[in-house]
């Protein structure tokens, strides 16, 4: 994400995303709590769910985490430069022909397939040293990693030459709904792999995991979007302390006449006399299209003030409209921010009026926002 500023002045142009790192790491240290027994882990992929890979990193370093999870290398190589002393695991694996990049920069693949362990044992054997690494298995959810059937192939392999993964892994693919059959069907495929690498470090919780059962947890849990706040767990209350918020500006207020239009295609129509703000924030910055309103069917809400208010016709590229006519007098200005997601609507419930999840909305928010940073070590950044 770009900072943007008047230049000379400080003063804030455009949208503004607000990253509390202080409730980040409560969060962090609440779920080390409820992992009590077993290592708690960060993943810090996609740019830490677009709040920014190097001061998330340092946050949850400072709040205890040591493991750390990123998906491609590159974010591993960044994540090296600010954690020197940092685990890392590369989670999409090793690239084809890059193993010596990763033991220069000290990472660790989750090896997923034959070939990838092939080429990571080779390396092992020119440079005489077990270079560590963890074996991803595939318990369901068909994505990356080995099959069943291929777990006792694998275990031969590294037993004739004397290595020890670090770690073995799979992923939950319906941890968010505690009561689906699958999740006890992968967690009974993933037990009958751990018998295969008896006294081998085992992990296969991710937020959801970790929340709703300790037999998921193991040796590692690796949270993700509960760090930031995010719903991991549906249909229950989310506890965790909401850590971003994003808000834009008004840029204008302006009065229309019941039956005038708002927006492209015209798509809807005021039924009264209404009282409207333009917002300086669009698809462009992530805010979905999603999210516009028609005559046929409510879009997304904001907030102002502390109250909500609905958006009102299409979101365009830079612009959105809301309708602040039920604010009566209380009638804001240009210049105000308006949160579009924060402590009175959540990440979540944004996600749902756009028909998504709060992970695409937070990690699609790379617009053109000043960004700000409270409550831990980048704050000022």
């Amino acid at each position: 994400m770009t900072e943007s500023h008047l230049s000379g002045s400080g003063l804030a142009l455009g949208g503004r995303l607000t990253v509390d790192l202080g409730a980040m790491a409560r969060n962090w240290k609440a779920l080390e709590k409820v992992s009590s027994g077993a290592l708690t882990a960060a993943v810090v992929k996609a740019d830490a769910y677009g709040t920014g890979l190097v001061p998330a990193s340092r946050t949850f370093f400072e709040a205890g985490a040591r493991f750390f999870f990123t998906a491609t290398a590159d974010e591993g190589i960044a994540l090296r430069r600010a954690l020197p002393e940092a685990h890392i695991f590369i989670l999409n694996g090793l690239y084809p022909g890059a193993a010596q990049l990763y033991v220069e920069e000290r990472l660790m693949p989750v090896l997923s397939s034959i070939p990838m362990i092939e080429e990571w044992l080779l390396l092992c054997i020119d440079r005489n040293e077990a270079f560590p690494a963890a074996l991803h298995f595939d318990t369901g959810m068909n994505r990356l990693g080995l099959r069943l059937n291929e777990a006792s192939i694998v275990k031969r392999q590294l037993d004739d030459l004397g290595f020890q993964p670090q770690m073995i892994m799979s992923h939950f693919a319906c941890a968010d709904q505690p009561q689906h059959e699958k999740n006890r069907a992968q967690l009974a495929l993933f037990q009958a792999v751990m018998q295969q690498f008896p006294g081998i470090p085992a992990s296969m919780a991710n937020s959801a995991g970790l929340m709703t059962g300790r037999e998921n947890h193991f040796q590692m849990v690796r949270p993700g979007i509960a760090l930031y706040g995010g719903r991991a767990v549906n249909g229950r209350r989310n506890p965790m302390y909401p850590a971003v918020t994003l808000e834009a500006p008004i840029l204008q207020i302006k009065d229309v006449r019941t039956g005038e239009s708002v927006g492209y295609g015209a798509t809807q129509t005021m039924p009264r006399d209404s009282r409207l703000a333009v917002l300086g924030l669009g698809y462009a910055d992530g805010l979905f299209r999603s999210l516009s309103s028609s005559n046929a069917r409510a879009g997304g809400k904001v907030a102002i003030r502390g109250r909500v208010v609905p958006i009102v016709g299409r979101v365009s590229m830079d612009l959105s409209v809301i309708d602040i006519t039920d604010l009566g007098p209380d009638v804001p200005v240009p210049g105000e921010m308006v949160e579009v997601f924060g402590r009175t609507i959540s990440v979540d419930d944004q996600a749902d009026a756009a028909g998504t999840i709060g992970y695409e909305l937070l990690t699609a928010m790379k617009g053109r926002y000043a960004r700000r940073y409270i409550g831990g070590p980048a704050e000022g950044i």
